[in-house]
C-alpha cells in the first residue's frame, strides 16, 4: 500500500481591516454620547417654579 500524501497550505486574509471599521464607529458613538451628556445644557435640567396652595386641615388633638 503506497503513503498517502497531504499538503497542508495556509492562506493569510487581510480581515484586520473589519476591525479598523468597528472601532472607528464605536469611537464616534462614544464622542456623540459624551457630547450629549456633557455639553448638551440648553433648557435642560434647569428649575421649575410650581405654586402650591396652602391646606388647612382642622384637627383636635386626642391626648395620646
Amino acid at each position: 500500500m503506497a503513503p498517502v500524501e497531504r499538503e497542508t497550505v495556509v492562506v493569510e486574509r487581510g480581515g484586520g481591516a473589519g476591525g479598523v471599521i468597528v472601532g472607528i464607529i464605536l469611537a464616534l458613538v462614544i464622542i456623540v454620547v459624551g457630547y450629549l451628556v456633557f455639553f448638551n445644557h440648553n433648557g435642560s435640567g434647569g428649575t421649575v417654579d410650581i405654586d402650591v396652595p396652602a391646606v388647612s386641615v382642622d384637627v383636635t388633638p386626642d391626648g395620646q
